[in-house]
């Protein structure tokens, strides 16, 4: 089913935020580090398996030199956390702890402002390929649990947030896969997936790469299949 990812990702956040209501003391630090560096390994794996599919190294060389270039120009980064920013100024109630709204605001901008959750919904609405949101939602529901035990129930609702914004971002990208061909959308996979690789050497605190930056590389190969087809 095309919407499999997206739903396994809000239902792991919902049932994250239930379980994190009942955990008020959260996880200790030190589970909590070996927890996220573990998920850190299997999205790197997650990644250089979705790599392997490309065939075509130099689209894939091309196609993340020219969308870092461009999102690199537009800055994308700064301009996505300005945006996390803006939204919760906008929409936080005020500084009190443990709010309904305070959860949710929270919650919905860690799981949505992010690359993974834009490479991962292009990956299943393009060849239905999950594994990226797979492996979201499970770090996405471990982050929920730590959120939850200090923030409350509120968090639960950024599933809401999620199934629609990455439904949004599935659906259309199936109905561009038709006008696609294979070998086009098997490099977009692997441009993608090297952005996943990208955002699990982060995890794993060995870089510190800008990776909204390089989110246009993810569609450069539908350009570059247009000049060379």
């Amino acid at each position: 089913m095309i919407l499999t990812g997206v739903l396994v990702n809000a239902g792991a956040i919902l049932l994250g935020g239930i379980a994190g209501t009942f955990l008020r003391r959260g996880l200790p630090e030190r589970l909590n580090k070996t927890l996220m560096q573990g998920l850190g390994l299997c999205v790197l794996y997650v990644g250089i398996n979705g790599a392997l599919v490309g065939e075509q190294v130099l689209v894939a060389v091309l196609s993340i030199a020219l969308g870092g270039l461009f999102g690199g120009w537009l800055d994308l980064d700064r301009r996505l956390n300005r945006l996390g920013d803006f939204l919760q100024g906008l929409l936080n109630p005020g500084p009190s702890q443990g709010s309904f709204a305070e959860g949710f605001i929270n919650a919905t901008l860690f799981t949505c402002v992010g690359a993974m959750a834009i490479v991962g919904s292009l990956q299943s609405g393009l060849s239905g390929n999950h594994e990226t949101l797979l492996a979201k939602a499970l770090i996405d529901g471990i982050v929920m649990v730590v959120m939850a035990s200090t923030l409350g129930i509120g968090v639960s609702l950024a599933a809401v947030s999620v199934f629609l914004y990455e439904s949004l971002l599935t659906l259309s990208a199936r109905a561009v896969a038709g006008y696609l061909t294979t070998p086009v959308i098997n490099e977009m996979n692997c441009v993608g997936s090297l952005l996943i690789v990208a955002i699990a050497l982060n995890m794993l605190q060995l870089t510190n790469i800008k990776v909204a930056n390089l989110i246009p590389a993810a569609i450069m190969p539908v350009f570059l299949f247009m000049l060379h087809p």
